[in-house]
């Protein structure tokens, strides 16, 4: 089973060379520290930066750079700030190549529920609301299975949606996934992971072929 580090690590091999890639808050901020060797990709937050680092070391943070979820980052050479208008022009002229977003819920047909948190307040989406709807290639990192042991890759969702129709893959604790025909297809294995522990914890209809992969993390 992945942890959140495993998760990320994952996420991080679907990046490609010359990609603009937004990271979502939780989970996918954590794919800023590893990036594979060799790849080079810009990394765009929401409140105005592109050209994000990994996450700084205890002691060398500066207060003044943050991404959109508050945490303190690094800057590359080249990167450039500017006003979140300009930031959600880009998202919005659909020039942002790949999202990747936490949630609390995925449909089988590719819905994503990922702001509204149950018995929380919660002010609204933010800034997802434009990613799922601009974005040309959205891949969630999540958890696979709430505390209760109940599954978080439904037939429908049951939280308040953020995007409908526009999540392609899923990286979880138990595996990875793509959604097509209205169905989450196993692509590969978690570490250790069984295809019956993934049986159990889909609850939306899952497509299983072939011999299924382990992860290479």
């Amino acid at each position: 089973m992945l942890d959140k580090n495993g998760i990320a690590k994952r996420i991080a091999k679907e990046f490609k060379n010359g990609m603009y890639v937004n990271l979502g808050i939780g989970i996918p901020t954590l794919a800023a520290n590893y990036i594979p060797e060799g790849v080079d990709v810009v990394l765009q937050s929401e409140n105005g930066l592109l050209g994000m680092g990994p996450f700084p070391f205890e002691g060398e943070e500066d207060a003044d750079l943050i991404n959109a979820g508050k945490q303190t980052i690094t800057t590359l050479p080249g990167s450039s700030i500017f006003d979140s208008a300009m930031s959600f022009g880009m998202i919005r002229a659909g020039k942002v190549d790949l999202t990747v977003l936490g949630a609390m819920e995925v449909s089988e047909n590719g819905d994503i529920a990922n702001w509204k948190i149950p018995g929380k307040m919660v002010k609204g989406m933010g800034g997802a609301m434009d990613l799922v709807a601009s974005a040309k290639n959205i891949i969630v990192a999540m958890q696979q299975v709430n505390k209760a042991g109940q599954s978080k890759l439904l037939k429908t969702c049951s939280l308040p949606l953020t995007g409908v129709h526009c999540v392609k893959r899923v990286v979880t604790e138990l595996g990875f996934y793509q959604i097509e025909n209205g169905a989450f297809r196993l692509l590969e294995r978690a570490p250790g992971i069984s295809i019956d522990e993934i049986k159990k914890a889909t609850e939306g209809k899952l497509i299983i072929e072939g011999e299924i992969p382990e992860m290479e993390i």
